[in-house]
């Protein structure tokens, strides 16, 4: 039985889905105006090793994570760099996927955007004006949050608590625009210059919450499973989106909602974040240290625990799957001469039931590890036997597989040189140039089954692992 941490109730709570076997999974994703940091990244890995312990388990997976491609920092980013918000936005969401990729996390089944979905944020917030928890004001849109009275649930904040810090955050402006300091922005009057939509409040985009509210119950229903994130999420993000949401359907917004601890950095362990300019881009950290390092590193700490980012832990953890790697690799070379059969595996059920019951506690995967370290050791001792059998081999690799995929680790994969690919590349190029169009095929096909994309430019032929 697995149970998870629900922030909404601050309980373990046993997990049951609104359809069997089925999972739906939000997840806020990232503003695509710059590379990821390691701080995103956690979120990512760790929602990444959640979704497949669920598939593990036998569970069919409806994973959707957004992109925020309409945003103030987008805007700012836009004008710095002189592109256009869309050409910006597609440079950092086609980083974000190289570099997920590099760290062997699963695509989502959807990443949605914001600027796809506009015709249906704007319906959104025209029904909270309609059922009377939102109003215009000058070209902006607010939602009454005094009127949800749940408002605070997630987050544990009173009312008269919240009333206090809101009224001097605001800015005199949307002071005076606002009914209630504590109201914030459904959508946002157009500036000179700016992106925007015309809507029937006049020309403009959508604040930063609504968008998460609409995508979520658009691409996976009313209510959800899953809504997860990072910690720094909690308020006033997921507050907002649960004010907004249960206002318009009248239902629960999300069963379980689940946030990942922080990445710090640094002696004094400060968050890492852009706003603080102390974070590290997973894009330069993956010119230095092995993915698969930075995705041990991660993905083996409890998803609510917070991270310390140091080099000695990543030593640490590149040691540490040195020692997983060896003993996968000592038990392999023993397949040459295992006799056929078996011999006596019965502790390797009694194994797998500890991997899941350590798992199955909110997914505690410093536990899970600890048992997968436990077969290591085993499979260790087993090579080093005088006789041992082919089928025993097989089915502690497997259940060894099984479990390290868990964490985003796989062994025995090939891994091919960027000389064997270049090479491949400059003979495909030549073979082209003959206008030998067979052996071009070829060596595309030959490169695809090797996980390779090839872009044919004007500068000549990029490739990129997928």
């Amino acid at each position: 039985m697995i149970k998870v941490y629900n922030t909404l109730t601050n309980e373990k709570e046993e997990f049951k889905t609104l359809k069997p076997n089925e999972v739906s999974m939000y997840v806020c994703g990232p503003t695509v105006y710059n590379y990821i940091h390691i701080g995103n990244a956690r979120s990512t890995i760790a929602f990444d090793t959640i979704r497949r312990y669920l598939e593990y388990r036998g569970y069919h997976v409806n994973y959707v994570s957004n992109f925020t491609d309409v945003d103030d920092k987008i805007i700012k980013a836009s004008q710095e760099n002189n592109l256009s918000v869309n050409e910006l936005t597609q440079k950092f969401i086609e980083a974000f996927y190289e570099d997920t990729d590099a760290l062997n996390v699963q695509r989502a089944t959807m990443n949605p955007r914001v600027m796809d979905n506009m015709d249906e944020i704007i319906e959104f917030v025209a029904a909270l004006i309609e059922k009377g928890y939102a109003y215009p004001a000058q070209g902006d849109v607010y939602f009454r949050t005094r009127k949800f009275q749940e408002y605070g649930k997630l987050s544990g904040q009173s009312i008269d608590d919240l009333e206090l810090g809101a009224s001097s955050r605001v800015n005199d402006n949307d002071q005076d625009k606002k009914e209630d300091p504590l109201d914030f922005a459904l959508w946002k009057a157009a500036k000179p210059e700016e992106i925007s939509w015309q809507s029937p409040w006049g020309q403009g985009r959508p604040g930063w919450h609504i968008e998460c509210s609409v995508m979520a119950t658009k691409y996976l229903g009313e209510t959800i499973d899953i809504h997860a994130g990072g910690q720094d999420l909690e308020f006033p993000h997921h507050e907002n989106e649960i004010a907004q949401s249960e206002a318009k359907t009248g239902k629960k917004f999300a069963n379980y909602w689940l946030h990942n601890g922080f990445v710090t950095i640094g002696e004094n362990d400060e968050k890492m974040s852009k706003s603080l300019g102390n974070f590290v881009t997973v894009h330069d950290l993956l010119k230095e240290v092995d993915p698969k390092v930075i995705r041990f590193f991660i993905a083996t700490t409890q998803y609510r625990r917070p991270i310390q980012y140091s080099q000695k832990n990543l030593d640490e953890a590149n040691n540490n799957l040195k020692k997983l790697k060896t003993a996968y690799e000592n038990l392999e070379y023993r397949m040459a001469n295992a006799l056929e059969g078996t011999d006596d595996e019965s502790d390797l059920q009694a194994i797998k039931d500890k991997f899941t019951e350590a798992m199955d506690d909110d997914f505690n995967v410093q536990n899970g590890i600890a048992v997968v370290y436990e077969l290591a050791k085993k499979m260790n001792l087993y090579s080093e036997k005088e006789t041992v059998f082919a089928e025993t081999i097989q089915k502690m690799i497997s259940l060894y597989n099984q479990m390290l995929s868990i964490f985003g680790i796989e062994f025995g994969k090939k891994e091919f040189l960027d000389d064997e690919i270049e090479a491949l590349i400059a003979e495909r190029n030549e073979a082209r140039k003959n206008k030998n169009f067979e052996r071009s095929d070829e060596i595309r096909d030959q490169l695809q089954e090797m996980g390779i994309i090839l872009e044919d430019t004007a500068q000549g032929t990029r490739w990129k692992k997928k």
